[in-house]
């Protein structure tokens, strides 16, 4: 699919070549109609997916921190991008001025603007008409010199300038952008430059951006009819010819041309397709105080050459390559105080690690390699061998690697001798990670500059001979060498790495080529090398497969490497079915650490040892397990076959050992789990770079990361970085540990300087609140879901992010790859929906039971793909009592379970109808019918009855219900729990939350919090329940609030008789606290309370439900059935599964309520 930059230099270069007429511009008409099929349908989609979103994001903060907002346009065609703002920033707008020199469209943007219609004025508060000049905007000052529709103003200065609709015509144009710049209203509070470019970089000469953003998936979709191309053509191409016979033959052949490079679709055929990847570039006053920084740190000399090609066709404003840790810092300072990212080169291996119009900074300078014995580094390596390895930033793995092989020792480091510390820093999987472990698990410490402060700093094991003078030793030391084992490159510009080493190996590598004859036979011999090989390899072994295709016929390449460290003594018994599957290997040698690097069968055998080097790659990875199965190993095989290259292929790295005994939350490092790592490789011929055929690779790659993206266990964030391409991708990076990277990151690189590395959400609010919306078919799940979402985002005391998700979606999408299903179809199709829906159900279930966990793995593969949101909600929800099912997979996390109900009539007509539920009956059974709650065995958090037209209703129920959630009070609250480390015992986090009620105004709060949460009439309740000690604190001072009796649960033998007692296991705590078995009884006074009674039980903490259930069934004994009860709890800890422990016994349709949440103990 070629590019519309390549469509317009062949349209103009056919021009040339057989037409000698003189060309002549575009009308106002003929430019309008031309304009107007550039930017419908799929175009369109590019300014509502990408182009509006962006410039939302980029402006609310402007908008916010100013009373009024002045705004010039540059190109902004018939209708102005603010107009498509949300309306909170639409209103700020007080001043428009426009740069339009095409009439028919300034004639439209005025009209648009001026509405008198009965809908809202795109920007309602303007305080005179807009200004739209009718003419160029041009380098000196044409504000007078044109038609305008407003009155002159030569001084107006703008908060925010945009150019609307890339910069054609304009050169150069850095210095268009320059001039902006000028217009700006002045500093202290400056504006902003806002560039929008299509199909191509811009290349600025120094100019530094502010932030940049990319959508490199724009397509154009043009009719494929011969008006329609001729008037598209000379709008691409920029002109006609003047003389009519040569213009109507000039038609003739851009038609031609327009058909050989579009690319067609089976689903559209009648439609050609052009890539318009997009660019937006925002610019402020500090654009261009590069010379400043210049000024004091060394640039690179000469042209710079990185190893990744992508990277390559980047222009950035400058390479930086800092000789001192004082020039990093000095780089740093730069960044901060002008508001601007930096991006870092180490081994050039990274597509992010050069970045259109941002600074870069070359760490090749920093070079060396340092070994120090046990008594060099004092006796602290924490290595096998008692040697430390220093490695410094602008090292490369293979020069590690002779170096410490000379004394010996070697590093776990991954198996490309030209890759640098990004690798160490994300990852690192090389040949001895099965015995080892990974790069980043042999780190012990290193030397890295803030970019908060400029400070250096030093964290871990650091021999004092290697620490910068001046650099610190941080307060979140433990934290930040967390986050730089498996997510460095995002905390701090890192300067050296110390590493423990071990005893260096020789390895044996063996090689097999297995030619097959069809895919049949590729999916048996993955599942032999799978079943019958790889599990059954001892930990200092490991097998690579490659699945490519050569010689017109797909191949299965095998490596196996065998480290040993007594030389060329290779002990380890090879798996019986070796030689019966494979037969002799094809070649076999014992090799050292340096020498292994050239054993790559990628280098030493695929296509001609990869055509010579004279090839380009792109390359995603995925984390797999049992890629024998049919599922996983049919997309493998599947993959291959769509390649649009024939060097294109997979590499399977072997994982397992003692990469899976480090625990997920032991290092930011947090996709353990794995059998192989799955390397996606697209590779075209190098002369081919920046063409079709290096961006059809692309695509491929992406496409099969999405492909298995659901089958997998996470995503290597060593190749990620700010393309959205790799969103996705990035959300399964670190397993459970992207929230706690996100705080991190927030604290320690608050400016995002480091934006352009592998990308972590955005730190949510205190705590996310996650909403599981359930209800029978047709109740209008989606419908509630959706205006709940906005009452969340319109909420005036909070700026809140919150989505809508559907589980159902990743089943239907498996559904869909195994069966050829249309995927649009099913997730927007009801009828086509219901035509699949026994089949989508038997292979959801069949799904169940391959993958007993796979209900956890959505909901968590959901969760972690939001965790950027404040609060999300999630739709096409299975399981039966899902807050006590799933609350512990996302402790840290609020979760609730709002279950949307309706009549059957109003269902039924519902069904009759186009926009109901997108997930159908996909969370109930439909031989469930109505919405009948007494068929639960357990009780939602909240229920809301939905029989009304409308969305008031549903308003009016967040607003009640859900938004106290989210409350400030909440917080407070959770501020006034003191967490002690190792109490009652090491390794314990202890929340003090009776401690609440001795802090000043904490029992008050929490008294008024617990009051007003409650879901049900205080009314109604005859008595507050409560056992000792900690309910006795809470439920005396709210039992006195809403004056209502105390019944008091005390240990037996501390109450009068008569009374009614049961078994009471130890608590939580005291089990923690004491090795002591022993249980107790506890008692209540019988007739205390009458049978029958409503009570609500009072108690501090939720955490394993033992206290709670023996309440409760003490309750039972005294005549109160569970249908009477209702518990409030202060605090709960769902890592202890308490809710769970109470449904388990029979109690699960009482309504638990608490007012925090934590993820420990």
């Amino acid at each position: 699919m070629a590019t519309l930059d390549a469509l317009e230099q062949a349209l103009r270069q056919t021009a040339k070549a057989t037409a000698s007429s003189l060309k002549q511009p575009l009308s106002d008409t003929q430019y309008s109609a031309g304009f107007d099929i550039l930017v419908q349908g799929s175009e369109w989609m590019t300014y509502q997916g990408f182009i509006i979103p962006q410039l939302s994001q980029l402006l609310t903060p402007l908008f916010n921190s100013r009373i009024q907002i002045s705004a010039l346009e540059i190109g902004p065609g018939s209708k102005s991008l603010l107009g498509y703002l949300p309306g909170r920033l639409r209103r700020k707008v007080k001043k428009y001025t426009a740069f339009e020199p095409n009439g028919l469209f300034a004639t439209r943007l005025e009209e648009w603007l001026c509405s008198t219609s009965e809908t809202e004025s795109p920007l309602p508060c303007l305080e005179n008409p807009p200004n739209i000049h009718r003419i160029p905007f041009v380098l000196q000052d044409n504000i007078g010199s044109g038609t305008s529709t407003g009155t002159r103003d030569d001084d107006e200065r703008y908060d925010i300038i945009l150019f609307c609709h890339s910069m054609y015509g304009m050169k150069p144009k850095h210095r268009f952008i320059e001039r902006a710049l000028g217009m700006l209203v002045e500093r202290p509070q400056g504006g902003m430059v806002a560039v929008f470019h299509r199909d191509g970089a811009l290349h600025l000469d120094g100019l530094v951006c502010h932030r940049t953003a990319s959508s490199p998936t724009g397509v154009v979709s043009v009719a494929n009819d011969d008006e329609v191309l001729d008037c598209f053509a000379s709008f691409v191409a920029g002109f006609i010819m003047q003389d009519v016979d040569v213009d109507e033959a000039i038609r003739v052949d851009w038609r031609k041309v327009c058909r050989a490079l579009g690319r067609r679709e089976k689903a559209h055929p009648d439609q050609l397709l052009f890539s318009s990847p997009h660019i937006m570039a925002a610019f402020t006053q500090h654009a261009t105080t590069l010379p400043e920084l210049t000024a004091q740190v060394p640039l690179v000399k000469g042209d710079m050459t990185v190893k990744n090609r992508e990277a390559r066709l980047h222009r950035p404003a400058s390479i930086i390559r800092p000789t001192e840790v004082r020039h990093v810092q000095q780089c740093v300072r730069w960044a901060l105080k002008h508001g601007v990212g930096l991006a870092v080169v180490g081994g050039g291996h990274s597509g992010h690690c050069l970045w259109p119009n941002v600074v870069s900074v070359d760490m090749g300078a920093f070079d060396q390699v340092h070994i120090l014995t046990a008594g060099e580094d004092g006796g602290d390596s924490g290595s096998d061998s008692g040697s430390l390895v220093v490695a410094e930033a602008g090292c490369k793995t293979g020069d590690i690697i002779r170096k410490t092989m000379a004394a010996g020792i070697t590093v776990p480091l991954g198996s490309r001798p030209s890759v640098g510390a990004g690798l160490w820093l994300q990852g690192g999987i090389g040949h001895l990670a099965r015995l080892h472990g990974l790069a980043c698990d042999a780190i012990v410490g290193a030397v890295m500059v803030s970019v908060d402060s400029s400070q250096a700093l030093y964290v871990g094991c650091v021999p004092s001979q290697h620490r910068p003078a001046g650099a610190v030793r941080p307060e979140n030391e433990s934290d930040l060498l967390w986050a730089i084992k498996g997510a460095g490159t995002n905390f701090g510009i890192v300067v050296s790495v110390t590493f423990k080493s071990y005893a260096a190996p020789t390895y044996l590598t063996r090689n097999w080529v297995v030619p097959l004859s069809d895919n049949l036979e590729a999916r048996l011999r993955l599942s032999d090398f799978d079943e019958l090989v790889a599990r059954r390899l001892h930990r200092n072994c490991s097998a690579d497969a490659y699945l490519y295709w050569d010689a017109g016929q797909l191949h299965l390449g095998v490596t196996m490497y065998e480290s040993s460290t007594t030389r060329l003594t290779f002990a380890t018994p090879t798996p019986m079915p070796v030689g019966a599957i494979w037969g002799l290997e094809d070649n076999s040698k014992a090799v050292d650490g340096v020498s292994l690097f050239e054993t790559e069968m990628y280098v030493s055998g695929m296509h001609g040892g990869h055509c010579g080097g004279k090839t380009s790659s792109f390359k995603r990875c995925l984390f797999l397990k049992r890629i024998g199965e049919a599922n996983v190993a049919n997309r493998l095989v599947a993959a291959v076959e769509t390649r649009p290259s024939p060097l294109c292929y997979l590499h399977l790295l072997q994982g397992g050992g003692a990469v899976g005994d480090v625990a997920a939350d032991a290092t930011a490092f947090g996709c353990r789990d794995w059998d192989f790592a799955c390397v996606i490789t697209g590779v075209w011929p190098r002369d081919q770079d920046g063409t079709e055929a290096a961006r059809s690779a692309v695509r491929w790659v992406y496409n099969v990361a999405g492909d298995l993206l659901s089958l997998s266990s996470g995503a290597y964030g060593a190749d990620l970085g700010p393309d959205p391409r790799d969103a996705a991708l990035a959300a399964k990076a670190f397993g459970p540990n992207r929230p706690r990277l996100a705080r991190l990151k927030h604290s320690v690189d608050p400016g995002n300087v480091l934006a352009y590395a592998c990308p972590l959400p955005k730190a949510p609010m205190e705590q996310k609140l996650v909403i599981l919306v359930t209800g029978e078919s047709c109740s209008g799940k989606d419908y509630c879901a959706d205006v709940w979402v906005s009452v969340f985002i319109r909420c005036t005391h909070k700026s809140l992010t919150a989505r809508t998700v559907s589980i159902s979606d990743a089943i239907k999408q498996e559904y869909a790859a195994a069966t050829g299903a249309d995927l649009s179809r099913l997730l927007w199709d009801r009828a086509y929906k219901e035509q699949h829906r026994p089949a989508l159900t038997a292979f959801y279930q069949g799904q169940v039971r391959q993958r007993p966990r796979l209900r956890e793995e959505h909901f968590l593969n959901v969760v972690y793909g939001a965790a950027d949101v404040d609060v999300l909600l999630i739709t096409g929800m299975r399981d039966e009592a899902p807050v006590a099912a799933l609350s512990h997979l996302v402790p840290d996390s609020r979760l609730l379970e709002v279950h949307v109900q309706a009549s059957e009539q109003t269902r039924r007509i519902r069904r009759g109808c186009h926009g109901g539920d997108g997930d159908g009956d996909d969370n109930k059974d439909s031989n469930n019918s109505g919405s009948n709650l007494t068929a639960l065995d357990y009780r939602p958090s909240l229920i809301f009855d939905n029989d009304t037209t409308g969305i008031e209703a549903a308003k009016r129920f967040a607003e009640h219900y859900l938004l106290p959630f989210i409350h400030e009070d909440l917080q407070r609250l959770a501020n006034m729990v003191r967490q002690l480390p190792d109490f009652p015992r090491q390794g314990i986090e202890f929340h003090h939350v009776l401690g609440i009620s001795q802090q000043p105004g904490g029992l008050a709060l929490c008294m008024s919090l617990l009051q007003s949460h409650f879901t049900g009439d205080w009314a109604k309740v005859d008595a507050v329940v409560c056992c000792e000690v900690g309910g006795f604190v809470y439920a005396s001072a709210l039992a006195s609030r809403v004056d209502l009796p105390l019944v008091l649960i005390r240990e037996a033998g501390k109450l009068p008789p008569p009374t009614v007692s049961v078994i009471k296991p130890r608590s939580h705590i005291s089990s923690l606290a004491s090795d002591n078995p022993k249980e107790k009884r506890i008692e209540m006074e019988r007739d205390v309370v009458p049978r029958g009674a409503s009570v609500v039980v009072v108690d501090d903490v939720l955490s394993t439900g033992e206290t709670l259930c023996a309440v409760l069934q003490l309750l039972d004994e005294a005549g109160i059935g569970a249908e009477d009860v209702s518990i409030m709890v202060v605090a709960e800890f769902p890592v202890h599964h308490g809710r769970g422990q109470l449904r388990q016994h029979g109690f699960g349709r009482i309504n638990v309520q608490s007012l925090l949440v934590f993820g420990d103990a």
